[in-house]
């Protein structure tokens, strides 16, 4: 078995905000800058295409509404036009991309703040619905469904991916460990407006460093900054937004090893991209003290059961014709 090394890159930094071609722009110089420095891997934030609905938390539901409909504009499909400049990019430079995205539904009312997997030859080879939108992200977002809690295998190894707060989410971290992953991207954005006790890029770390250790695994974290043009576009309907959306320790981008510990330095709340070194085989010795897939655990104790159904909306039934075909 093969257990492959690579070089990955993640990328902290905000998107051109409620903007898919500029933020798209922004993406593609991301993936060349990544691939001309040795990546083969790269991650983005959870919803960089192309925005984070930061009105939820700095305005009421009514104020909010007006730009729940300029996200609703600016949000793409996975199989769209606009993403296929992505997967001609990754294609173009040779290199896996992990990227978040506001991804219309079938309804005018449904976004999904979804992640895509896409490998290096171009081709979209999964999608990750976060199952549950966080506290006031329920304004915004539709739940995905178990269909998309999958692994996927590329030619660097085993990817898996969740958004941001279900990273927090034990038996959604289990199920795809149970597929073998063996990398993990794990993207948020920047929370300034949590509790006030709360240290947001501490918690990112911790819940990363969970996850490698638990799992034996490398986690890449990817984060958004806010930037000052998303802080004035907010100031129209919420005049102190700059000192609402400005908070220290907000962002954390980086690398975990299986060992649970951070590799080389993270950024904590500054834009930039950073490298790491993966050799997929520091996954192996660990598991000789804890393979909680393995005999590490208890399964005659323990029962885990996933729906893995896509959510089915509607069932046409017709009686007649069920009848003239008995």
């Amino acid at each position: 078995m093969d257990f492959p090394k690579f070089k990955a890159a993640t990328v902290q930094t905000a998107p051109v905000f409620l903007d898919v071609d500029k933020t798209i722009d922004k993406a593609i110089a991301f993936i060349k800058e990544a691939a001309q420095n040795g990546a083969q891997l790269i991650a983005f934030p959870e919803v960089f295409i192309s925005g984070y609905p930061y009105w939820n938390w700095i305005m009421t539901p009514v104020q909010g509404s007006a730009w729940y409909e300029k996200l609703y504009r600016n949000s793409v499909t996975a199989e769209g036009d606009e993403m296929a400049r992505i997967r001609k990019a990754a294609a173009d430079y040779n290199i896996q991309v992990v990227i978040g995205m506001n991804e219309r539904g079938d309804s005018f009312g449904e976004i999904y703040n979804t992640n895509l997997i896409i490998d290096n030859k171009g081709n979209l080879i999964g999608k990750h619905r976060k199952l549950v939108p966080t506290w006031a992200e329920k304004l915004t977002w539709t739940s995905g469904d178990g269909s998309s809690l999958k692994v996927y295998k590329t030619d660097i190894g085993p990817i898996g991916t969740l958004a941001c707060g279900e990273n927090t989410n034990t038996l959604a971290r289990f199920t795809l460990l149970s597929q073998g992953e063996l990398i993990h991207i794990a993207n948020y954005i920047s929370l300034p407006v949590a509790p006030p006790d709360y240290n947001m890029a501490e918690a990112i770390k911790i819940r990363a460093a969970a996850h490698s250790f638990e799992g034996k695994l490398f986690t890449i974290v990817s984060c958004s900054t806010i930037s000052q043009e998303i802080m004035d576009a907010m100031k129209a309907d919420v005049p102190n937004a700059e000192e609402l959306l400005t908070r220290k320790n907000s962002a954390f981008s980086g690398f975990i090893g299986p060992n649970g510990a951070v590799i080389g330095e993270p950024l904590i709340d500054e834009e930039g991209i950073v490298y790491a070194e993966i050799d997929l085989a520091k996954c192996i010795q660990p598991k000789q003290m804890h393979d909680i897939l393995g005999h590490y655990n208890r399964f005659d104790i323990f029962d885990l059961r996933v729906n893995v159904a896509p959510t089915k909306k509607i069932t046409f039934i017709d009686n007649h014709e069920e009848f003239r075909n008995k």
